[in-house]
């Protein structure tokens, strides 16, 4: 075999070995308002909550599948585990409501 065919041959094993990586989205909480209310992710991104308010906020899904409270001034993170959309609201504040979109 000739050396230069065997770089296509490598770079086409690398893109199948080595994984996208997940991204980081974060989300505001800050004037009783989250920020941005609708976000696209993917299963696998990471989604961190940050609290800019001087009182506590929740990150409830409608569906069950995260309940993330966070105190004020503080943050917290999610990894997002299934595809599909999911409305959220905060507990203490239900007015403040959101949708995630997470892809496969």
């Amino acid at each position: 075999m000739m050396p230069g065919r065997l770089a296509p041959i490598a770079l086409a094993f690398l893109s199948m070995v080595v994984p996208a990586r997940a991204a980081t989205i974060e989300i505001t909480m800050e004037n009783l308002v989250i920020a941005p209310a609708d976000v696209s992710a993917k299963v696998g991104d990471t989604i961190t909550w940050v609290n800019k308010d001087v009182f506590a906020h929740t990150a409830t899904a409608k569906n069950g599948d995260f309940d993330v409270t966070l105190p004020p001034k503080k943050s917290a993170t999610s990894v997002l585990k299934k595809a599909g959309t999911v409305e959220y609201y905060c507990r203490y504040h239900p007015n403040m409501k959101a949708t995630l979109k997470i892809e496969p």
